[in-house]
């Protein structure tokens, strides 16, 4: 697995696309999240669809044309220097295959910025366009709309990821070891769930594997692991990193599954890295190359997210 292309870093009055290429946008969390970003000298722009709903299905922001639309205009629009998901939920797997990829490609690299349930989106720059995506807070999110940590780890990455290279666990290791390897990752259920579809990588070979999760109960967590033990996608992977598992049921119960599924792999796993769905979540790039020390508890990037 190589390194991928790096997009540039934001600089002070850089314009910024929000799309909900996912679940409804609550209309005051985006304002407070746009203020946010206005505070940091960006030029937040919300899509036109951003705060539409679905007209029949309720979990939906807008119809999947419309989502899909806004998240492809913003990305060509040569004026933007990056897209920003307004929140998570479900939906972005609706939307991957209606955009047009070489429209994209052509439109050149940009900073993009989500996590959960932008898993699918993030998978699919990686295999389409070839470029280092974000897996932070996302714009409407109460985490980042509340949180110190999660805004200036956020605004570290984007306005100097040189200051961030290094993440730090605040758990233990699974596994012992140091691995090197690409970073990859994201929701572990979108994970298992996008493999076999289009605009997603084959498997893991190579790459240090960053997993969290929300609401799955220790079961749910062991079927998905299986699923993609089962099917070899992480067949050659170098390192694990967990991030946060919020909701999925009491950890001791949980560590345990994660402990049976992942530690005959034979590789580093380290849990607790700070990422995902939890108080003050630190942002991770995907498609730069790292080192993972479980023994020390950290993640070290060889390179700055940004370049």
């Amino acid at each position: 697995m190589k390194d991928l292309r790096r997009p540039a870093r934001l600089a002070p009055g850089a314009r910024v696309a929000v799309v909900a290429p996912s679940g409804p946008v609550a209309e005051e969390r985006l304002q407070a999240g746009l203020d946010v970003l206005r505070g940091w000298d960006l030029d937040p722009v919300p899509a036109p669809h951003v705060l539409d709903r679905h007209p029949e299905l309720g979990h939906l922001a807008g119809t999947d044309a419309d989502r899909a639309a806004d998240l492809q205009r913003a990305w060509c629009d040569r004026a933007v220097d990056a897209v920003l998901c307004a929140r998570g939920g479900y939906g972005a797997q609706r939307v991957v295959d209606l955009l047009d990829w070489d429209a994209m490609r052509a439109a050149g690299p940009k900073v993009f910025v989500g996590f959960s349930d932008a898993t699918t989106l993030h998978e699919a720059f990686a295999v389409r366009l070839g470029l280092v995506t974000l897996y932070g807070p996302v714009a409407a999110g109460v985490d980042f709309v509340k949180n110190a940590r999660a805004q200036d780890h956020l605004k570290a990455t984007l306005f100097a990821p040189e200051t961030v290279r290094t993440l730090t666990s605040s758990g233990t290791a699974l596994a012992p070891g140091r691995a090197r390897g690409v970073t990859l990752g994201g929701c572990l259920a979108l994970l298992a769930t996008g493999h076999g579809t289009p605009h997603t990588r084959p498997g893991a070979r190579g790459g240090l594997l960053l997993l969290e999760d929300v609401g799955e109960p220790p079961y749910r967590v062991d079927r998905w692991l299986t699923q993609l033990l089962r099917t070899g996608w992480l067949d050659g992977v170098a390192g694990v990193a967990l991030g946060s598992w919020d909701r999925c049921g009491p950890y001791e119960e949980l560590r345990p599954v994660l402990s049976d599924r992942l530690g005959g792999l034979g590789v580093p796993v380290v849990e607790e890295l700070g990422f995902g769905h939890c108080e003050g979540a630190l942002t991770v790039p995907f498609g730069v190359g790292a080192e993972l020390d479980a023994d020390a508890g950290t993640l070290t990037l060889d390179a700055p997210a940004l370049a």
